[in-house]
Order: structure tokens, then C-alpha cells, then sequence
């Protein structure tokens, strides 16, 4: 899987057991000739078949019998197997063919997914193992394709045998697939992710369970709801790194925090019946650090509503928006949305909100709008003013989108105070239509020209050497008088920047440098 992929997307460990549910990305296949159309390709790794535990660690940290998961990760195997139009049949070369291979092979058989299979000998390290690979042909499919995962040995023959084994891929289904928003789904242990998912996909597309840590790898799960397609990323729960059990564990809190980089929207479970713990609190810091528009997704809010029936106060939905933005700091901004995933309820109402949130991030604003916006919140209070520094905010003009970043020419940064920071921010937020997801300020200082620059006149021609430059992009035949005052050029919808006459000496030093 992580080979196809050339990036870490299924956790490896020698333990056995480690994957659970389906673990889906998607690859692109090149063409053996590089020329012809490459491949778009969604592959699935499964848990493997018939060993599910280790010896000897049945049971959990807090005695929980992982013999449960058995028939769910084998329900999701069976599930891969109906839905693939192409099925791996991995077997390791190295060990030989073993009894649950061959149970493996009836299956497959049984099923009638023989005709779709491609038997791949895994660990072939060299040519010493390829006789050894061939054993795998006595399971009546096929001479087996040979590779080394870990080595890359015979990795360009197998590539090659997948590229005309997979069917074409249209153009449309490719731009689909780059155009699909990434909803991430992050919480502590139990906060009905999983559930969730499978509520939003309409299957049993992972595994749930009461077990805590169940989940291991992020899974991403493509979703069709309300006449919209998108990437649905389960992750695993998260608990404090001290109780971690295991390098299982580690990969798997990694692999959570990495999905959170790699969303548009992050939908952030907390699980109503419990309390907000010092985990809510560190992934609220995740999402405002990769600066990533977050729907808070307040699970299990029909529990609540059971309690409310029998407490002596009842819990409001603003008593708990309260409560929350005391408990997640930093995160007021973020729209709440209650559901209880098990029900299906409010979740149509969590999507529009993620959509809405995405599409902000997206929004571009034009740099006059943006001057005036801030140009008022100056007007209204100014940065202080300390032992004689005066704080100047010359400009702002937004650099870039998702998240939205404005960058502010100032005099110098260090004399606005993290306070005022704040405070700036609070005021576009208010302004701009950016109401709801982080906004990212950047500080610049203005440069200026040293004294003995200004003095000499080399300030002055390296400011007229690089406008040279910028224009000579958009003109490539400018001359001379193209320079002088008074003269306005236009040039693919560019307007060159007016500048002072130049005396013969420096257009002639210009000229030797090329840059007039």
C-alpha cells in the first residue's frame, strides 16, 4: 500500500492485526511508455485475514477483548472484495504458502472474485527468492507477479503489470477527484467518529465499537450526501501521550494530526455526555495552529436531552455554547453544530456549515477593500505608542486564500503588541466576510534605503533596475522613452510604475548590466 502510494498511509508494524478497517487512497499509475494517459487509481489495503491479535495481547490496556473485532474486520475484507474491480492477493514469498493462504484463495473462489485477482509474491529481496515465489502457483491463480515492497526489487515490472491490469479512468473522473473538499474528523476516543462516518456514508464503511482505540489509521472514505461528493477522513482517537500503549498508538495519533494538515474543514468531536478533557483542549490547539476552519460537532446531544428529563437544571444548547467557548480558547469563532450521529440527526445542517466554512476560505477580497476596512479600525483605535515609538501601518492587501492571509506593511513589527494583535484581528474579523474560520495576519516591515545608499544614487537605480525587470516580463522591446515622466505603458493589463528621468551616465551603467 505504502509503496503504491509513495507516502506512509498505512500503519507498518510486525504486530499482527495492526489494520482493522479499509485504508483507501488514491495513486496515480504512469503509463510504461510515458506517453500514453496515466492512471487515476483509488486502492484499498484490508486487515489481514484469520490473525487478528498477537499472542498473548487479546486484551487491551483496560481489558477490553479485541476477539470482538473479529467478524467486523472480516465483514470490511468481504465488503473490499464485492466493491474492487481488481483484487491483490498478497502472499510472502519468503515464509512460503501457509494454510490461511490457501483458505484465503477458496474464498476468493467462492466468492467468484477468481477472475479479478492478480496473486503478487511479496518480499522477493532478490533473485535468490524468486524460485521460492513461485510455490504461490499451486493456489491455481496464476503464475504469481514477483516484488519486493520494502526493496523496491522488481518494482517497475509490477507497476507496469497493474497499469494494463486496471481499467481507463475518464478526464472527468480525474478532475472530480482533484476538485473533492476534505472534511477531516478528529476527537478523543469514543466521540462517535467512526460512527459518524458510516452514518454520512450510509454503510458499515468502518469498523464501531464500544472498544476504545478501534480505530487505528486514518481512513478516508468518499461520500455522496445532499447531491454532493466528498472525502470523509476518519481518524483515530486521540488520549494523552504519556498512555500511549504502544508504536501503534504513536503511528496512529500521527497519522490523525496529519490529516488535520491535509483538510480544507476539520469537523472537531466533543462528546456531550462527558467533559471537555486536556485532549479536546490540545486538538483545539492543533486546528488553530494549522490555522484549518473547524465546525465544533457536539455528539451525543440526545443524551443530553434524556438527562434534561430527569436533572433538577436543564442543559440549554446555549448554556453548552457557553461552556464551550470557556473550555476551547481561541475557538469562539467556530460555528457549533449538535447531532447525534447514531440517530442521524442535524448532520444535513453540519455539512452545509463545513461547505460554507470551505467556501470561505476560498474568498478573495480586492486590496482597496481591504485598506479601507482597516483604515476604519485604525480610525476607531490605533496602535499605542511606546517611549517614542510610533507605531505606522501603511498598507494591507490579502497574499493568499485558505486560509485567508492578509499581510500588513508597517514601520516595524515589533511595535504592535500581541495585544493590539488581537484586537486587529477580532476587528477584520467583524468586517471582513471571514466571520467564522481563523484569518492569518502577517507583519512586514518597509524597507528602507541606508543613508550612504541614498547619498550615492545606488538605491535609486536598484529601484529603477527592478521595476526594469518586472516590466521586461510584460515588454520585451521597451525603450528608453518607455521610462521617462509622464509616460503611462500598458502591457497585458500591467501599468509600469512612473519614475524620475535617468541622466546619461546611469542609463549607460544600466545598460551594461542589461537590467534597462
Amino acid at each position: 500500500m505504502n509503496m503504491l502510494a509513495r507516502a506512509r498511509v498505512s500503519i507498518v508494524d510486525p504486530t499482527p492485526g495492526v489494520t482493522r478497517d479499509r485504508v483507501s487512497t488514491v495513486i496515480e499509475l504512469v503509463a510504461p511508455d510515458r506517453i500514453a494517459d496515466s492512471k487515476l487509481v483509488e486502492i484499498t489495503d484490508t486487515g489481514g485475514y484469520g490473525v487478528y491479535t498477537e499472542a498473548g495481547k487479546q486484551f487491551t490496556d483496560i481489558g477490553e477483548d479485541l476477539g470482538r473485532l473479529t467478524d467486523d474486520i472480516e465483514a470490511q475484507i468481504g465488503e473490499a472484495i464485492e466493491s474492487a474491480d481488481l483484487i491483490l492477493f498478497i502472499i510472502d514469498a519468503q515464509t512460503g504458502i501457509t494454510p490461511l493462504d490457501e483458505t484465503v484463495a477458496r474464498l476468493l473462489r467462492e466468492r467468484g472474485g477468481e477472475r479479478r485477482v492478480l496473486l503478487v509474491a511479496n518480499k522477493v529481496d532478490g533473485e535468490n527468492w524468486e524460485q521460492h515465489a513461485y510455490e504461490a502457483a499451486q493456489l491455481g491463480l496464476g503464475a504469481p507477479i514477483m516484488v519486493s515492497a520494502a526493496h523496491s526489487y522488481m518494482r517497475r515490472q509490477f507497476l507496469e503489470t497493474l497499469y494494463d491490469a486496471v481499467p481507463e479512468v475518464s478526464d472527468a473522473d480525474r478532475q472530480r477527484e482533484d476538485n473533492l473538499v476534505k472534511l477531516a474528523i478528529i476527537g478523543k476516543r469514543n466521540a462517535g467518529k467512526s460512527t459518524l462516518i458510516n452514518a454520512l456514508a450510509g454503510e458499515k464503511r468502518v469498523i464501531v465499537s464500544d472498544i476504545a482505540g478501534t480505530t487505528r489509521d486514518a481512513v478516508d472514505v468518499r461520500v455522496q450526501r445532499d447531491g454532493i461528493t466528498f472525502l470523509a477522513i476518519d481518524t483515530a482517537g486521540v488520549r494523552k501521550r504519556k498512555s500511549l500503549a504502544d508504536d501503534v498508538e504513536w503511528y496512529a495519533l500521527h497519522r490523525a494530526l496529519r490529516s488535520v494538515r491535509r483538510a480544507d474543514v476539520v469537523l472537531f468531536m466533543v462528546d456531550a455526555a462527558t467533559e471537555i478533557s486536556q485532549v479536546d483542549k490540545k486538538l483545539s490547539k492543533e486546528i488553530q495552529d494549522q490555522y484549518k476552519p473547524c465546525v465544533i460537532v457536539v455528539n451525543k446531544w440526545d443524551v443530553v436531552e434524556e438527562r434534561n428529563a430527569t436533572a433538577k437544571k436543564e442543559v440549554t444548547p446555549d448554556d453548552y455554547m457557553e461552556y464551550l467557548d470557556k473550555q476551547l480558547i481561541g475557538l469562539d469563532y467556530a460555528p457549533i453544530s449538535l447531532i447525534s450521529a447514531e440517530e442521524g440527526e442535524g448532520l444535513s445542517e453540519m455539512l452545509q456549515t463545513a461547505f460554507l466554512l470551505y467556501r470561505q476560505a476560498q474568498e478573495r477580497l480586492p486590496t482597496s477593500q481591504i485598506n479601507e476596512i482597516v483604515q476604519e479600525i485604525l480610525a476607531e483605535r490605533g496602535p499605542s505608542t511606546k517611549l517614542g515609538r510610533v507605531a505606522k501601518l501603511y498598507y494591507a492587501s490579502q497574499v493568499g486564500v485558505a486560509p485567508p492571509t492578509i499581510a500588513l506593511m508597517v514601520n516595524d513589527p515589533d511595535h504592535f503588541s500581541p495585544q493590539y494583535r488581537r484586537y486587529l484581528l477580532n476587528a477584520l474579523r467583524k468586517r471582513l466576510p471571514f466571520s467564522e474560520i481563523p484569518i492569518q495576519l502577517v507583519f512586514r516591515a518597509r524597507k528602507r534605503a541606508d543613508l550612504a545608499d541614498i547619498k550615492s544614487g545606488d538605491y535609486r537605480k536598484a529601484r529603477l533596475a527592478d521595476e526594469a525587470a518586472k516590466k521586461s516580463k510584460a515588454e520585451k522591446t521597451a525603450k528608453r522613452s518607455d521610462i521617462l515622466p509622464g509616460k503611462q505603458v500598458r502591457s497585458g493589463g500591467e501599468r509600469a510604475i512612473e519614475a524620475p528621468p535617468l541622466s546619461e551616465d546611469e542609463l549607460r551603467k544600466l545598460d551594461e548590466k542589461g537590467e534597462a
